[in-house]
């Protein structure tokens, strides 16, 4: 690990990122351009979110299964929309076995088509509905600027993929996940508050009537979309020819919805709580909630070692993820910055004075306070320091996405300068017309990042950017 400062946040945002995903020891770049080696330490903070998310899929009713990698170019074709939303990013396979394929393969940019063409053959009868599947898996999309976590040409996700006999079953479904599933685990397990909302026509998935979004603003000001589920209506249905016979005997076809989250959750980790030292890790997700220094000399190491490995099995059995870092050849204080750097929430440090003391000193990585603990009150202090922490980035965060939003700007300008400098988001009445999104876009390069779900339609007022009857508030931002 180098022993060098990180770059500042203030100085050099992206450099910072790069920094500490490279030596926190998350994920580094591989021979592939754009794809991207995800190491131990930051698998295991996908494992924590994979699992979070895979509870509360399967609690809402759903089940995983899996489909292939490759995706006849045919079958892709079948969905214009989604064919023309992805054609920049599709990776194809045109040869293989040492011959040219008769038809190319797409490798899965997602996965809509091939699973639609597949339910044709599953649904028969509204007695085969609601359809609700999800699958883990990889994914390729050719990016022309990829970013570790944030934007790779190969990363992980999962898809949902539902069918419905009716719109309103699928139009709740859609929101269930955005609420139950993705909102629940990205604010209460990764403390990242979000924005719940819809996307306006031009930011919509390809292919769906409506895209609900969960978007959160990372600490230099630019959103990231954390999560987004789409209502998908017929459309997928009426392209692959999937029918039902409905409960009066008619022909029918059901209505559709897909919903996915990725890596990109681990870089939003990184760039909501991380400061100038490195990560903060809410200790939900954290691989190591707490992290046992032993400040160990020869003639007192056997003692010290043993109360560090006794505290360790004791937070063990209290359902606490926990290390102890008795590595002889590295001093204290370099294990200091090695585990600030990547964020474990708690550390403990247990040397002889400490055990003369009957104590511990225990220091918080959010906010750097060190105490002392009694020895017998280890257990619960920690747990209850855990869940302070937990609190605290996510209130942190949400001061700091407060801060940094900019509502009803006293006019255009105003609008155009908070956006160019990606202060943060910026909340204003619009129109609703393509007219002044692209104008706005063009000026500052700030994308409509939501439609509030939480919020009225606007006010009687004016457009910022036009000045015509404003129908809503929209919600803008540069974004990752």
């Amino acid at each position: 690990m180098s022993t060098n400062a990180l770059p500042a946040q203030s100085g050099d945002f992206p450099a910072w990122y790069g920094e500490v995903v490279r030596r926190a020891g998350l994920a580094e770049n591989s021979p592939v351009r754009g794809a991207m080696v995800i190491k131990p330490y930051g698998y295991a903070i996908w494992e924590t979110i994979q699992r979070e998310l895979d509870d509360r899929i399967k609690a809402t009713g759903h089940e995983n299964l899996y489909f292939p990698l490759l995706v006849p170019t045919s079958v892709l074709a079948r969905e214009g929309k989604l064919v023309e939303g992805f054609a920049p990013e599709v990776a194809l396979v045109t040869e293989a076995g040492g011959k040219q394929l008769e038809e190319p393969l797409a490798v899965r940019p997602t996965s809509e088509a091939l699973i639609w063409s597949t339910y044709a053959r599953w649904v028969q009868s509204y007695r085969d509905l609601p359809l609700l599947y999800n699958q883990w898996a990889n994914c390729v999309r050719w990016e022309l600027r990829p970013r570790l976590f944030l934007r790779t040409s190969e990363f992980l996700w999962q898809e949902g993929h539902t069918a419905h006999e009716t719109e309103k079953e699928a139009l709740a479904e859609a929101l269930t996940i955005l609420h139950d599933v993705y909102a629940d685990t990205i604010e209460n397990v990764l403390a990242i508050p979000v924005l719940r909302g819809r996307k306006s026509e031009s930011e919509r998935f390809p292919g769906a009537v409506d895209t609900y979004t969960l978007e959160a603003l990372m600490r230099d000001g630019k959103a990231l979309q954390a999560a987004t589920s789409h209502y998908l209506g017929q459309g997928f249905a009426r392209a692959f020819d999937v029918r039902f016979t409905g409960r009066d005997g008619s022909e029918q076809f059901p209505y559709a919805t897909s919903w996915g989250a990725t890596t990109r959750l681990v870089g939003g980790l990184v760039m909501t709580h991380g400061d100038d030292r490195g990560l903060r890790l809410p200790p939900r997700v954290a691989p190591q909630q707490v992290v046992i220094v032993p400040i160990v000399r020869e003639d007192e190491e056997a003692d010290v070692l043993q109360a560090a490995a006794t505290v360790a099995d004791e937070l063990r059995a209290a359902g606490v993820r926990v290390r102890v870092d008795d590595r002889p050849e590295l001093r204290p204080g370099f294990k200091f910055n090695e585990w600030e750097l990547k964020g474990v929430p708690v550390r403990i440090e247990l040397g002889s004075r400490d055990l003369a003391a009957g104590a511990v000193t225990v220091a918080r990585r959010d906010t750097g306070e060190k105490e002392q603990v009694p020895l017998a009150q280890v257990s619960a202090g920690v747990a209850e320091l855990l869940r302070d922490v937990q609190a605290s980035l996510f209130e942190d965060a949400h001061g700091e996405r407060e801060r940094r939003t900019l509502r009803d700007p006293s006019s255009y300008d105003e609008l155009i300068e908070y956006l160019r400098e990606a202060r943060g988001f910026a909340v204003a009445p619009w129109c609703g017309r393509g007219e002044c999104e692209a104008r706005v876009k063009a000026d500052s390069s700030a994308t409509i990042r939501c439609l509030p779900l939480d919020e009225r339609a606007a006010e009687p007022g004016v457009c910022v950017c036009c000045g015509r009857p404003a129908v809503t508030s929209a919600v803008w931002a540069q974004a990752y």
